[in-house]
């Protein structure tokens, strides 16, 4: 017998650093912002405002992208996407006044837009379903790797020069691996001259190896309390779009996304002036505390999902609790943030762990709530929920800080994170299997 390649694990490779890059295009701004308002001059709303217009475009061309990909394939917008998203990050050093500048930042959105989807189904093309899993944890630990690299490439480029070439720096890679992907990546296996008849077949019939995970027992859920406190239940499946948008549920968890993602890309953004402006640390430690919540998020989303799956029963909602909880927390403590970089880095290192531990349960939740065929309807919902959340966010932070200080703005995410909490409490949990 043919003994079967491993090309698909080249194409995650591959994937894993786009997405990096994709993801440090959306970060970058952060850093660099201090240093734009400067330039040109901006109150914190008109900063805030360019940080949301990436996230505002982010979400309006999800569906308008997800019809693109239908009719031209993964990999033909695959490549546009990261094209357009590379090239306006490069247009964005040489913007002459601060309309074109959110111009480019716009357009950074819309070019990001088909890469996530077209991300999603080529996982979902070049994977056996035993290795999906597998396959999704490595792709999201790169959304969360450009974060977390950012702060010490841009630092490194602001010494060296200015901040203008931070956007040229990440522009370059870009759009090398932009042409790379479209030479090296097919639409699946079949269409690909580097996968042999064996990977192709693997591929296409589920995989012909029975998993270790499959062969080992699973752990016993016996926590009825738990059961009782996530309102844990048997519900038959949302069936169509109407039950979907109909749902109390899927409302309820699209909210708490909305939340989630609205702190993260708060931290992503706001965060290098938070400790520049009022903590006066010099650049490279703005850049390694900058870094500590995105080094925790890859922490405690591997973590979060584990526990879900082999502690928890598959249960969603504990994790979503957790994080909410724990982050108001958190936030509540930044109000006596350490003066001392170390610790301040710690105490974020902390917070992104906990932020992450229900980061994935979001996307999860709807796959036990919805059926398969309407599962992409039902996490549409929710995804919007969380990019509006990024859109909006940015923008509340820039509008209180026009008025209030730092103090208000880690107290009003503190409340939102009560309100996240309390709105996932009234969710019900879909479980095959409850104990009450």
């Amino acid at each position: 017998m043919q003994k079967k390649s491993s090309y698909r694990w080249i194409v995650m490779t591959i994937l894993f650093i786009l997405y990096t890059v994709a993801n440090a295009d959306r970060a970058n701004l952060g850093f660099a912002l201090p240093y734009i308002r400067q330039e040109f001059h901006m109150s914190n709303t008109e900063a805030g405002a360019i940080i949301s217009f990436f996230f505002l475009a982010y979400a309006i061309f999800q569906i308008p992208s997800g019809f693109l990909i239908k009719k031209f394939g993964n990999k033909v917008m695959f490549c546009l996407g990261m094209l357009i998203t590379s090239i306006c990050t490069g247009l964005m050093a040489i913007a002459p006044n601060a309309l074109a500048f959110k111009l480019c930042r716009l357009g950074v959105g819309i070019g990001e837009a088909p890469v996530a989807i077209s991300s999603s189904g080529t996982i979902n093309n070049w994977f056996p379903p035993k290795e999906k899993g597998t396959a999704t944890g490595i792709f999201l630990a790169g959304s969360k790797m450009g974060p977390l690299v950012v702060p010490f490439i841009c630092a490194w480029i602001i010494q060296m020069w200015t901040w203008h070439m931070i956007f040229i720096g990440f522009m370059i890679p870009g759009i090398m691996l932009a042409v790379a992907w479209w030479f090296l990546v097919a639409n699946r296996p079949r269409e690909s001259r580097f996968c042999n008849q064996a990977e192709v077949e693997y591929v296409e019939s589920g995989g012909e190896e029975i998993s270790k995970s499959a062969q080992s027992p699973q752990r016993k859920y016996n926590m009825k309390w738990l059961d009782k406190i996530i309102r844990a239940k048997k519900v038959e499946r949302l069936a169509s779009p109407k039950q979907i948008f109909t749902s109390t549920d899927m409302w309820a968890i699209a909210i708490g996304y909305f939340f989630v993602v609205g702190l993260s890309s708060v931290f992503m953004s706001w965060l290098p002036s938070y400790l520049v402006n009022v903590k006066h640390f010099a650049i490279m430690n703005t850049a390694f505390v900058s870094a500590a919540p995105f080094a925790g998020t890859v922490v405690g989303n591997f973590f979060g999902g584990w526990a879900s799956d082999h502690l928890l029963g598959k249960r969603r909602k504990p994790m979503m609790m957790i994080t909410a909880l724990s982050t108001s927390v958190f936030m509540y403590g930044m109000l006596s943030a350490p003066e001392e970089p170390v610790l301040l880095a710690i105490l974020l290192f902390c917070a992104g762990v906990f932020l992450a531990f229900g980061y994935s349960m979001y996307m999860a939740y709807g796959m036990g709530r919805a059926d398969q065929k309407n599962y992409p309807v039902a996490f549409s919902l929710v995804n919007t929920g969380g990019q509006i959340g990024g859109a909006v966010m940015p923008l509340i932070v820039g509008m209180i800080l026009d008025v209030f200080n730092w103090d208000a703005v880690w107290l009003t995410i503190a409340i939102g994170s009560l309100i996240c909490f309390a709105v996932i409490c009234t969710a019900t949990e879909p479980v095959d299997d409850p104990l009450i």
